[in-house]
């Protein structure tokens, strides 16, 4: 292979995992991962990218979300000139291109209906993701010790989770809302870091599960509709 192609396969490689930062707000995992990257294309300095969804009718903002992350970790690369970021096959495709291309942001680009800050829109569900985590480490605890009980997981901080996938998600989900990832800490917070009282915890895991569960069974959806609309290989389009 030549010295300019292993070049152009080296940034397209590089290029690719930069959009494994980028995730669905609504289910919580990477787009690489959900099979939403339809093309990737690298050519000298310019990256060419397009993104494809489950349905023409998903939320219009999670999908402008998406774009306008996968455009900002691909322009923060060292060694991008010019990035496109493009959606296919969605009913506000032309909407939501034109305004990346015109970098006019969330509100500048759905103006009035535009409801909410993408800022705020994000931290909605990085807070969601935070509460499912949480769930999901404690549940954990749970299976492998039958004599806990759930008041028992009021005490439970950091340092007494396992080391493993679901502590590292975890503490990535803390610290991305803000929360302390030390090990003295509680696991079982609301949203401002302060632990739920003892007589709380059974009604604040049961909460905590349904989040998890709807964002995983979505998840699972979400996949199952994507196949169903593209039987095609997404990751063996990406070149």
């Amino acid at each position: 292979m030549s010295a300019p192609a292993l070049a152009r396969t080296s940034r397209t490689d590089q290029a690719f995992r930069a959009l494994d930062a980028v995730v669905d707000p609504e289910l919580d995992e990477p787009i690489t991962d959900l099979e939403f990257v339809r093309s990737l294309d690298v050519d000298g300095d310019r990256v060419t990218v397009h993104l494809r969804l489950p349905t023409a009718f998903c939320a219009p903002n999670f999908a402008y979300l998406m774009c306008s992350d996968a455009k900002d970790v691909l322009t923060a690369l060292d060694w991008t000139g010019e990035v496109v970021v493009e959606l296919d096959d969605h009913h506000d495709s032309d909407l939501i291109n034109a305004g990346l291309a015109a970098d006019a942001g969330y509100k500048g680009t759905f103006r009035h209906e535009a409801e909410s800050d993408l800022d705020e829109l994000r931290e909605t569900f990085r807070r969601k993701a935070h509460t499912a985590a949480m769930e999901r480490s404690l549940t954990g605890l749970l299976r492998v010790d039958p004599d806990r009980t759930p008041e028992s997981l009021h005490g439970v901080t950091l340092a007494d989770l396992p080391a493993g996938p679901a502590t590292d998600a975890l503490l990535r989900r803390r610290a991305a809302i803000g929360l302390p990832t030390g090990g003295d800490r509680p696991v079982l917070v609301g949203h401002d870091g302060v632990p739920y009282p003892a007589e709380q915890v059974p009604l604040k895991l049961r909460m905590a599960r349904s989040v998890r569960i709807s964002i995983e069974g979505n998840a699972h959806f979400c996949r199952g509709l994507l196949k169903t609309r593209y039987p095609e290989s997404v990751k063996g389009s990406v070149s």
